[in-house]
């Protein structure tokens, strides 16, 4: 039972990284996944120009899981942050497939070469922030927090300050460029659903799943959003 525990702690352990690390990657990567010359870029790459790419890649992500990395650990041996990086470059290159997906970036129609270019080249910038989660996302949700004794009024209003400045800080790098309506022409509405449910699990994933900053202010302060 014990034994049976413990890995099951461990599953627990390594998903809470891996969602760590894919909401550091989508804060840092979000802005180049909608950008047309990446898609540009990826479209028209040779498998040398990827090869070159993820090498490169793979030594600035080695270099920073030394520092940060996405697993809340305090030593990280040279063997375990290379066996990191290869995750956090997985990670990035999954999760960018998948919104290039949804954006139809890449279709089930799409040349491999072309397809292969597209995610690696949003992946591989992706991966950067996954290497760099702990950075964004540093703090323990289980710290006691002052906010347990503000008002409840005051909690929400900060609660819905908060949100805005991090939709302004994302949106703004996305909203005013032409990319939005020319993906707006092509999408249907189910993909259009489909799309508002994963940005609402990603969001759910970053501010409660990840371990964000002074968190446990969001699991014990008097808030009207939190006690829906």
């Amino acid at each position: 039972m014990k034994k049976s525990k413990r890995r099951k702690n461990q599953w627990s352990k390594e998903l809470n990284d891996i969602i760590r690390g894919a909401s550091g990657g989508f804060l840092f990567g979000i802005p180049l996944l909608y950008t047309m010359e990446v898609w540009w870029i990826g479209s028209y790459t040779t498998p040398a120009a990827m090869s070159i790419a993820i090498a490169t890649t793979f030594i600035v992500v080695f270099l920073l899981t030394r520092t940060e990395g996405f697993r809340k650990t305090q030593e990280i041996r040279w063997l375990d942050a290379a066996i990191d990086t290869v995750e956090a470059i997985a990670i990035g290159i999954v999760c960018a497939a998948f919104v290039l997906f949804l954006l139809r970036e890449i279709t089930p129609q799409t040349p491999l070469q072309e397809t292969l270019g597209k995610i690696i080249f949003e992946g591989l910038p992706f991966a950067l922030g996954v290497a760099l989660a702990n950075g964004f996302l540093s703090g323990d949700r289980y710290q006691s927090s002052d906010s347990e004794q503000e008002p409840t009024i005051n909690a929400t209003l900060a609660d819905i300050g908060a949100t805005l400045i991090g939709a302004m800080i994302i949106a703004f790098n996305i909203a005013p460029t032409d990319e939005i309506p020319m993906l707006a022409a092509g999408i249907s509405p189910p993909r259009q659903l489909a799309i508002i449910a994963a940005s609402l699990l990603i969001s759910y994933g970053i501010v409660f799943v990840a371990g964000f900053t002074y968190q446990a202010g969001l699991f014990h302060s008097k808030q009207l959003l939190q006690n829906v």
